[in-house]
Protein backbone atom coordinates (compact mmCIF):
# COMPACT_ATOMS: atom_id res chain seq x y z
CA UNK A 1 0.00 0.00 0.00
CA UNK A 2 1.36 3.40 -0.96
CA UNK A 3 1.32 6.07 1.74
CA UNK A 4 1.64 9.84 1.96
CA UNK A 5 2.87 11.84 4.92
CA UNK A 6 0.55 14.35 6.58
CA UNK A 7 2.71 17.45 6.35
CA UNK A 8 1.15 18.95 9.47
CA UNK A 9 1.67 16.14 11.98
CA UNK A 10 3.89 13.55 10.30
CA UNK A 11 1.26 10.78 10.19
CA UNK A 12 1.99 8.25 7.45
CA UNK A 13 -1.44 7.62 5.95
CA UNK A 14 -2.47 5.01 3.42
CA UNK A 15 -3.52 6.78 0.22
CA UNK A 16 -6.67 4.65 0.27
CA UNK A 17 -9.02 5.32 3.16
CA UNK A 18 -12.01 3.16 4.11
CA UNK A 19 -15.27 5.12 4.00
CA UNK A 20 -17.60 3.52 6.55
CA UNK A 21 -20.97 4.54 5.16
CA UNK A 22 -21.66 1.66 2.78
CA UNK A 23 -21.13 -1.53 4.75
CA UNK A 24 -22.90 -4.64 3.40
CA UNK A 25 -26.34 -5.20 4.91
CA UNK A 26 -28.44 -8.26 5.60
CA UNK A 27 -30.95 -8.77 2.83
CA UNK A 28 -33.34 -5.84 2.58
CA UNK A 29 -33.37 -5.10 6.31
CA UNK A 30 -30.85 -2.30 6.15
CA UNK A 31 -29.04 -3.75 9.17
CA UNK A 32 -25.28 -4.03 8.84
CA UNK A 33 -23.95 -7.53 8.22
CA UNK A 34 -21.61 -7.29 11.21
CA UNK A 35 -19.45 -10.44 10.83
CA UNK A 36 -18.83 -9.74 7.16
CA UNK A 37 -18.15 -6.01 7.68
CA UNK A 38 -15.75 -6.66 10.56
CA UNK A 39 -13.89 -9.19 8.44
CA UNK A 40 -13.66 -6.65 5.60
CA UNK A 41 -12.26 -3.96 7.89
CA UNK A 42 -9.64 -6.25 9.40
CA UNK A 43 -8.65 -7.63 6.01
CA UNK A 44 -8.11 -4.11 4.67
CA UNK A 45 -5.93 -3.29 7.70
CA UNK A 46 -3.80 -6.37 7.06
CA UNK A 47 -3.36 -5.14 3.48
CA UNK A 48 -2.19 -1.68 4.52
CA UNK A 49 -5.28 0.54 4.90
CA UNK A 50 -4.88 2.65 8.06
CA UNK A 51 -7.42 5.49 7.72
CA UNK A 52 -11.08 4.82 8.55
CA UNK A 53 -13.72 7.51 8.08
CA UNK A 54 -17.09 7.25 9.80
CA UNK A 55 -19.70 9.69 11.16
CA UNK A 56 -22.30 10.02 13.89
CA UNK A 57 -25.16 9.56 11.39
CA UNK A 58 -23.80 6.84 9.06
CA UNK A 59 -25.93 3.69 8.89
CA UNK A 60 -28.44 5.38 11.20
CA UNK A 61 -25.82 5.71 13.90
CA UNK A 62 -24.53 2.13 13.69
CA UNK A 63 -21.37 2.72 11.64
CA UNK A 64 -19.30 4.02 14.56
CA UNK A 65 -20.32 1.07 16.74
CA UNK A 66 -19.42 -1.42 14.03
CA UNK A 67 -16.03 0.18 13.51
CA UNK A 68 -15.42 0.16 17.26
CA UNK A 69 -16.08 -3.60 17.40
CA UNK A 70 -13.90 -4.26 14.37
CA UNK A 71 -10.92 -2.47 15.91
CA UNK A 72 -10.87 -4.50 19.12
CA UNK A 73 -8.09 -6.99 19.63
CA UNK A 74 -5.16 -4.73 18.80
CA UNK A 75 -6.41 -3.20 15.55
CA UNK A 76 -7.20 0.22 17.06
CA UNK A 77 -3.51 1.00 17.60
CA UNK A 78 -2.76 0.32 13.93
CA UNK A 79 -5.18 2.83 12.41
CA UNK A 80 -6.42 6.40 12.42
CA UNK A 81 -10.11 7.00 13.11
CA UNK A 82 -11.93 9.95 11.58
CA UNK A 83 -15.47 10.79 12.64
CA UNK A 84 -17.70 13.83 12.52
CA UNK A 85 -19.88 16.23 14.48
CA UNK A 86 -23.18 16.96 12.63
CA UNK A 87 -23.75 20.77 12.90
CA UNK A 88 -27.48 20.46 12.14
CA UNK A 89 -27.87 18.48 15.38
CA UNK A 90 -26.00 21.04 17.46
CA UNK A 91 -28.19 23.85 18.81
CA UNK A 92 -26.11 24.50 21.90
CA UNK A 93 -22.70 23.39 23.12
CA UNK A 94 -24.20 20.72 25.35
CA UNK A 95 -25.51 18.92 22.24
CA UNK A 96 -21.98 18.66 20.88
CA UNK A 97 -20.63 17.38 24.18
CA UNK A 98 -23.29 14.69 24.36
CA UNK A 99 -22.59 13.59 20.79
CA UNK A 100 -18.86 13.35 21.51
CA UNK A 101 -19.53 11.26 24.62
CA UNK A 102 -21.69 8.90 22.56
CA UNK A 103 -19.10 8.64 19.80
CA UNK A 104 -16.29 7.65 22.17
CA UNK A 105 -18.50 4.93 23.64
CA UNK A 106 -19.55 3.64 20.23
CA UNK A 107 -15.97 3.56 18.97
CA UNK A 108 -14.73 2.01 22.23
CA UNK A 109 -11.80 4.41 22.34
CA UNK A 110 -10.63 7.29 24.49
CA UNK A 111 -9.37 9.43 21.61
CA UNK A 112 -10.26 10.29 18.02
CA UNK A 113 -7.44 10.92 15.55
CA UNK A 114 -9.27 13.11 13.03
CA UNK A 115 -12.44 14.95 14.07
CA UNK A 116 -14.50 16.91 11.55
CA UNK A 117 -17.31 19.42 11.52
CA UNK A 118 -19.57 17.47 9.21
CA UNK A 119 -20.83 18.75 5.87
CA UNK A 120 -20.27 22.51 6.15
CA UNK A 121 -21.98 24.31 3.26
CA UNK A 122 -21.29 27.96 3.95
CA UNK A 123 -19.44 30.39 6.19
CA UNK A 124 -22.53 31.30 8.30
CA UNK A 125 -22.85 27.64 9.32
CA UNK A 126 -19.25 27.70 10.53
CA UNK A 127 -19.76 31.05 12.28
CA UNK A 128 -22.78 29.66 14.15
CA UNK A 129 -20.63 26.88 15.60
CA UNK A 130 -17.91 29.35 16.55
CA UNK A 131 -20.43 31.57 18.32
CA UNK A 132 -21.69 28.58 20.32
CA UNK A 133 -18.15 27.88 21.50
CA UNK A 134 -17.77 24.60 19.60
CA UNK A 135 -14.31 25.38 18.20
CA UNK A 136 -13.01 26.56 21.57
CA UNK A 137 -14.32 23.35 23.14
CA UNK A 138 -12.67 21.21 20.44
CA UNK A 139 -9.38 22.98 21.12
CA UNK A 140 -9.71 22.04 24.80
CA UNK A 141 -10.31 18.40 23.80
CA UNK A 142 -7.26 18.54 21.56
CA UNK A 143 -5.13 19.91 24.40
CA UNK A 144 -6.35 16.99 26.55
CA UNK A 145 -5.55 14.43 23.83
CA UNK A 146 -9.17 13.42 23.24
CA UNK A 147 -8.93 14.80 19.69
CA UNK A 148 -5.69 14.77 17.74
CA UNK A 149 -6.70 16.83 14.69
CA UNK A 150 -9.55 19.28 14.01
CA UNK A 151 -10.98 19.55 10.50
CA UNK A 152 -14.13 19.90 8.43
CA UNK A 153 -15.86 18.25 5.50
CA UNK A 154 -17.34 20.50 2.84
CA UNK A 155 -20.31 20.44 0.47
CA UNK A 156 -20.86 23.93 -0.89
CA UNK A 157 -19.51 26.53 -3.30
CA UNK A 158 -15.92 27.53 -4.00
CA UNK A 159 -16.18 30.96 -2.41
CA UNK A 160 -17.56 29.54 0.82
CA UNK A 161 -14.81 26.95 0.93
CA UNK A 162 -12.19 29.64 0.50
CA UNK A 163 -13.68 31.62 3.37
CA UNK A 164 -13.94 28.64 5.71
CA UNK A 165 -10.51 27.18 4.98
CA UNK A 166 -8.92 30.55 5.76
CA UNK A 167 -11.05 31.27 8.83
CA UNK A 168 -9.30 28.86 11.19
CA UNK A 169 -5.90 27.10 11.49
CA UNK A 170 -7.33 23.72 10.45
CA UNK A 171 -5.37 20.51 10.91
CA UNK A 172 -6.99 19.03 7.79
CA UNK A 173 -10.03 19.32 5.53
CA UNK A 174 -12.17 16.96 3.45
CA UNK A 175 -13.60 17.82 0.04
CA UNK A 176 -15.48 16.15 -2.80
CA UNK A 177 -13.06 15.88 -5.70
CA UNK A 178 -12.87 13.79 -8.87
CA UNK A 179 -12.39 14.42 -12.57
CA UNK A 180 -16.04 15.50 -12.91
CA UNK A 181 -15.86 17.86 -9.91
CA UNK A 182 -12.64 19.62 -10.83
CA UNK A 183 -14.67 22.84 -11.20
CA UNK A 184 -17.45 22.03 -8.71
CA UNK A 185 -17.74 22.62 -4.95
CA UNK A 186 -14.28 23.34 -3.48
CA UNK A 187 -12.76 22.96 -6.99
CA UNK A 188 -9.12 22.46 -7.92
CA UNK A 189 -8.32 26.01 -6.84
CA UNK A 190 -9.66 25.15 -3.37
CA UNK A 191 -7.45 22.07 -3.24
CA UNK A 192 -4.43 24.20 -4.15
CA UNK A 193 -5.40 26.89 -1.65
CA UNK A 194 -5.61 24.38 1.19
CA UNK A 195 -2.19 23.02 0.23
CA UNK A 196 -0.75 26.54 0.10
CA UNK A 197 -2.06 27.09 3.63
CA UNK A 198 -0.37 23.88 4.77
CA UNK A 199 -3.69 22.08 5.33
CA UNK A 200 -3.74 18.35 4.41
CA UNK A 201 -6.62 17.32 2.14
CA UNK A 202 -8.74 14.18 2.35
CA UNK A 203 -10.87 13.46 -0.73
CA UNK A 204 -14.36 11.95 -0.59
CA UNK A 205 -16.74 10.82 -3.34
CA UNK A 206 -13.97 9.83 -5.78
CA UNK A 207 -16.52 7.80 -7.77
CA UNK A 208 -19.57 9.95 -7.01
CA UNK A 209 -21.23 7.10 -5.14
CA UNK A 210 -20.49 4.73 -8.03
CA UNK A 211 -21.97 6.98 -10.71
CA UNK A 212 -18.57 7.48 -12.34
CA UNK A 213 -18.54 3.73 -12.83
CA UNK A 214 -22.04 2.81 -14.00
CA UNK A 215 -23.83 6.01 -15.08
CA UNK A 216 -21.44 7.63 -17.56
CA UNK A 217 -22.27 8.50 -21.20
CA UNK A 218 -21.28 5.74 -23.64
CA UNK A 219 -18.79 8.08 -25.31
CA UNK A 220 -16.86 8.31 -22.03
CA UNK A 221 -16.51 4.54 -21.81
CA UNK A 222 -15.35 4.55 -25.43
CA UNK A 223 -12.75 7.23 -24.67
CA UNK A 224 -11.34 5.17 -21.80
CA UNK A 225 -11.35 2.06 -23.99
CA UNK A 226 -9.37 3.88 -26.70
CA UNK A 227 -6.25 3.88 -24.51
CA UNK A 228 -3.69 1.18 -25.30
CA UNK A 229 -3.87 -0.32 -21.80
CA UNK A 230 -7.19 -1.68 -20.57
CA UNK A 231 -8.42 -0.08 -17.34
CA UNK A 232 -11.73 0.00 -15.54
CA UNK A 233 -13.58 3.29 -15.00
CA UNK A 234 -12.76 2.84 -11.29
CA UNK A 235 -9.03 2.78 -11.96
CA UNK A 236 -9.20 5.76 -14.31
CA UNK A 237 -11.07 7.80 -11.69
CA UNK A 238 -8.85 6.86 -8.74
CA UNK A 239 -5.58 7.28 -10.60
CA UNK A 240 -6.68 10.77 -11.69
CA UNK A 241 -7.09 11.85 -8.06
CA UNK A 242 -3.92 10.16 -6.82
CA UNK A 243 -2.03 11.91 -9.59
CA UNK A 244 -2.50 15.06 -7.47
CA UNK A 245 0.34 15.29 -4.91
CA UNK A 246 -1.85 17.67 -2.86
CA UNK A 247 -4.21 14.82 -1.92
CA UNK A 248 -3.29 12.84 1.20
CA UNK A 249 -6.04 10.21 1.33
CA UNK A 250 -8.84 9.16 -1.02
CA UNK A 251 -11.86 7.71 0.77
CA UNK A 252 -13.72 4.86 -0.86
CA UNK A 253 -17.04 3.57 0.48
CA UNK A 254 -16.26 -0.07 -0.19
CA UNK A 255 -19.22 -2.38 0.30
CA UNK A 256 -17.88 -5.81 -0.62
CA UNK A 257 -14.67 -7.82 -0.64
CA UNK A 258 -14.09 -7.48 -4.38
CA UNK A 259 -14.22 -3.67 -4.18
CA UNK A 260 -11.71 -3.67 -1.35
CA UNK A 261 -9.25 -5.85 -3.23
CA UNK A 262 -9.68 -3.87 -6.46
CA UNK A 263 -9.19 -0.51 -4.72
CA UNK A 264 -6.14 -1.77 -2.83
CA UNK A 265 -4.58 -3.15 -6.02
CA UNK A 266 -5.08 0.22 -7.75
CA UNK A 267 -3.69 2.11 -4.73
CA UNK A 268 -0.58 -0.07 -4.75
CA UNK A 269 0.27 1.00 -8.30
CA UNK A 270 -0.79 4.66 -8.14
CA UNK A 271 1.56 7.54 -7.41
CA UNK A 272 1.47 11.32 -7.80
CA UNK A 273 2.47 13.01 -11.05
CA UNK A 274 2.52 9.63 -12.78
CA UNK A 275 -0.07 10.04 -15.53
CA UNK A 276 1.52 10.26 -18.96
CA UNK A 277 0.64 12.88 -21.58
CA UNK A 278 -1.31 10.18 -23.42
CA UNK A 279 -3.34 9.36 -20.29
CA UNK A 280 -4.02 13.03 -19.60
CA UNK A 281 -5.20 13.35 -23.19
CA UNK A 282 -7.81 10.66 -22.51
CA UNK A 283 -9.16 12.79 -19.68
CA UNK A 284 -9.27 15.81 -21.97
CA UNK A 285 -11.45 13.77 -24.34
CA UNK A 286 -13.67 12.75 -21.44
CA UNK A 287 -14.03 16.34 -20.26
CA UNK A 288 -14.91 17.46 -23.80
CA UNK A 289 -17.64 14.82 -23.94
CA UNK A 290 -18.96 15.97 -20.59
CA UNK A 291 -19.00 19.60 -21.74
CA UNK A 292 -21.03 18.65 -24.81
CA UNK A 293 -23.67 17.14 -22.53
CA UNK A 294 -23.57 20.03 -20.07
CA UNK A 295 -26.75 22.11 -20.03
CA UNK A 296 -25.13 25.31 -18.73
CA UNK A 297 -21.48 25.96 -19.73
CA UNK A 298 -20.52 27.29 -16.28
CA UNK A 299 -16.86 26.82 -15.30
CA UNK A 300 -17.41 27.93 -11.67
CA UNK A 301 -14.98 30.83 -12.16
CA UNK A 302 -16.97 32.85 -9.63
CA UNK A 303 -16.97 36.16 -11.52
CA UNK A 304 -20.76 36.28 -11.15
CA UNK A 305 -20.45 36.21 -7.37
CA UNK A 306 -21.38 37.37 -4.85
CA UNK A 307 -25.05 37.48 -5.76
CA UNK A 308 -26.91 40.35 -4.01
CA UNK A 309 -29.81 37.96 -3.34
CA UNK A 310 -27.54 35.25 -1.94
CA UNK A 311 -27.88 32.74 -4.79
CA UNK A 312 -24.97 30.33 -5.19
CA UNK A 313 -25.01 30.64 -8.98
CA UNK A 314 -22.20 28.15 -9.81
CA UNK A 315 -23.61 25.68 -7.28
CA UNK A 316 -27.08 25.85 -8.84
CA UNK A 317 -25.70 25.20 -12.30
CA UNK A 318 -23.49 22.36 -11.04
CA UNK A 319 -26.48 20.50 -9.54
CA UNK A 320 -28.56 21.14 -12.65
CA UNK A 321 -25.82 19.87 -14.96
CA UNK A 322 -25.40 16.74 -12.84
CA UNK A 323 -29.04 15.89 -13.46
CA UNK A 324 -28.27 15.38 -17.14
CA UNK A 325 -24.66 14.19 -16.88
CA UNK A 326 -25.08 11.61 -14.14
CA UNK A 327 -28.79 11.25 -13.59
CA UNK A 328 -30.58 9.89 -10.55
CA UNK A 329 -33.96 9.72 -8.90
CA UNK A 330 -35.96 12.90 -8.47
CA UNK A 331 -36.10 13.01 -4.67
CA UNK A 332 -32.43 12.06 -4.36
CA UNK A 333 -31.47 14.88 -6.74
CA UNK A 334 -33.55 17.39 -4.79
CA UNK A 335 -31.97 16.28 -1.50
CA UNK A 336 -28.51 16.71 -3.03
CA UNK A 337 -29.56 20.13 -4.34
CA UNK A 338 -30.80 21.10 -0.86
CA UNK A 339 -27.59 19.92 0.77
CA UNK A 340 -25.23 21.62 -1.66
CA UNK A 341 -27.07 24.92 -1.69
CA UNK A 342 -27.41 25.35 2.02
CA UNK A 343 -31.15 24.92 2.31
CA UNK A 344 -30.50 23.38 5.71
CA UNK A 345 -27.97 26.00 6.84
CA UNK A 346 -28.29 29.59 8.01
CA UNK A 347 -28.42 31.21 4.58
CA UNK A 348 -30.03 29.18 1.76
CA UNK A 349 -28.62 29.85 -1.71
CA UNK A 350 -31.04 28.08 -4.10
CA UNK A 351 -32.00 29.33 -7.55
CA UNK A 352 -35.48 30.66 -6.71
CA UNK A 353 -33.90 33.34 -4.54
CA UNK A 354 -32.87 35.16 -7.73
CA UNK A 355 -34.56 38.59 -7.98
CA UNK A 356 -33.54 39.17 -11.60
CA UNK A 357 -31.24 42.14 -11.02
CA UNK A 358 -28.85 41.01 -13.78
CA UNK A 359 -25.67 42.09 -12.01
CA UNK A 360 -24.20 38.63 -12.51
CA UNK A 361 -24.60 38.57 -16.28
CA UNK A 362 -22.39 41.61 -16.87
CA UNK A 363 -19.47 39.75 -15.26
CA UNK A 364 -19.91 36.29 -16.82
CA UNK A 365 -17.02 35.48 -19.22
CA UNK A 366 -19.13 32.67 -20.75
CA UNK A 367 -21.96 35.12 -21.57
CA UNK A 368 -24.49 32.84 -19.89
CA UNK A 369 -28.06 34.13 -19.61
CA UNK A 370 -27.90 33.53 -15.91
CA UNK A 371 -31.32 34.85 -14.94
CA UNK A 372 -33.10 32.71 -17.53
CA UNK A 373 -31.09 29.64 -16.62
CA UNK A 374 -31.76 30.10 -12.89
CA UNK A 375 -35.49 30.09 -13.60
CA UNK A 376 -35.02 26.76 -15.39
CA UNK A 377 -32.99 25.39 -12.51
CA UNK A 378 -35.64 26.48 -10.03
CA UNK A 379 -38.38 24.84 -12.07
CA UNK A 380 -36.56 21.53 -12.56
CA UNK A 381 -34.67 21.19 -9.28
CA UNK A 382 -37.13 22.68 -6.83
CA UNK A 383 -40.66 22.13 -8.09
CA UNK A 384 -43.77 22.26 -5.95
CA UNK A 385 -42.47 20.05 -3.12
CA UNK A 386 -39.21 21.89 -2.54
CA UNK A 387 -40.39 24.69 -0.25
CA UNK A 388 -42.59 22.44 1.94
CA UNK A 389 -39.77 19.89 2.17
CA UNK A 390 -37.24 22.53 3.18
CA UNK A 391 -39.69 24.04 5.66
CA UNK A 392 -40.31 20.72 7.36
CA UNK A 393 -36.60 19.89 7.47
CA UNK A 394 -35.65 23.29 8.89
CA UNK A 395 -38.38 23.08 11.53
CA UNK A 396 -37.33 19.57 12.51
CA UNK A 397 -33.67 20.58 12.75
CA UNK A 398 -34.58 23.86 14.50
CA UNK A 399 -32.85 26.01 11.88
CA UNK A 400 -34.06 29.60 11.89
Amino acid sequence: MNTRVNIKNGDELSILGFGCMRFPTKGGSGNIDEPRSIAMIRDSIEKGVNYFDTAYIYHNGKSESLLGKALLGGYRERVKIATKLPPFMVHKLENAKKIMETQLKRLQTDYIDYYLLHMLTDKPMFDRLVNMGVLEWLEELKADGVIKNIGFSFHGAKMDFEQIVQAYPWDFCQIQYNYLDENNQATKSGLLLATKLGIPVIVMEPLRGGKLVTHLPKQVYDAFASYEQERSPVEWALRWIWNHPEVNVVLSGMSDEAQIQDNIDIACRSTSNSLTPQELEVFEKVKAIMMEKTKVPCTACGYCMPCPAGVDIPGCFSCYNDKYLIGGKGLRLRMKYMQTLGALSVKPANASRCVGCGKCESHCPQNIEIRRQLKTVSKEMEGIIYRPLVGIARKFLKIK
